[in-house]
């Protein structure tokens, strides 16, 4: 019908600011080019939380409140190794010791949705940025020059697919605090 509201495609990132965008650009650059992959627009590189998929209308204020009591202190991130992902065919910068911390915030955070009546992904969080999908033929796979992260807060953020790919919009944020 068309007085039905459409559901939205979400998730929950990690969302850095401009300055760590443009340093994943600077120490990927050359791996992604190498890839064959189709590279991800710098404006849309993050590290996904939580991915809940289509949203409802009406439940995205179950969202907003999920995310409105986290309390989790800000951490660091290290992204120090890259990898392909065969069967997503991704390149992705990863944490070769990431914090418990950042497992912690994933875990937090799924819990607070859970009560919201999300269901939580089982998969353990691993953290990672996307940085080439399609990949063909990887390259320089190991160690990269590291990119620090400081995380201080999260997003919600709404996932559109067009023919040019997925154009991400961040539709709140929260700070992170103890």
């Amino acid at each position: 019908m068309a007085d039905e509201p459409r559901a939205r495609r979400l998730f929950f990132a990690i969302w850095p600011d401009e300055p760590v965008r443009t340093a994943f650009a600077h120490a990927t650059r050359k791996a992604v080019r190498a890839s064959g992959g189709r590279p991800i627009p710098v404006s849309n590189l993050h590290s996904t939380l939580a991915f809940l998929g289509p949203v409802p209308a009406e439940r995205i204020p179950l969202v907003m409140a999920a995310a409105a009591g986290l309390s989790h202190p800000p951490f660091e991130l290290s992204f120090d190794r890259l990898e392909q992902w065969p069967k997503p065919a991704i390149l992705c910068a990863i944490c070769s010791r990431p914090p418990p911390a950042a497992a912690e915030l994933a875990s937090v955070l799924w819990k607070l949705l859970a009560r919201q009546g999300f269901a939580p992904d089982l998969k353990p969080y691993r953290p990672h940025m996307t940085l080439a999908r399609k990949v063909a033929k990887p390259h320089a796979i190991g160690a990269l020059h590291p990119v620090v992260w400081r995380v201080d807060g999260i997003a919600l953020v709404e996932s559109v697919t067009d023919p040019e790919g997925s154009q991400y919009t961040v539709l709140e944020s929260w700070p992170l605090h103890a």
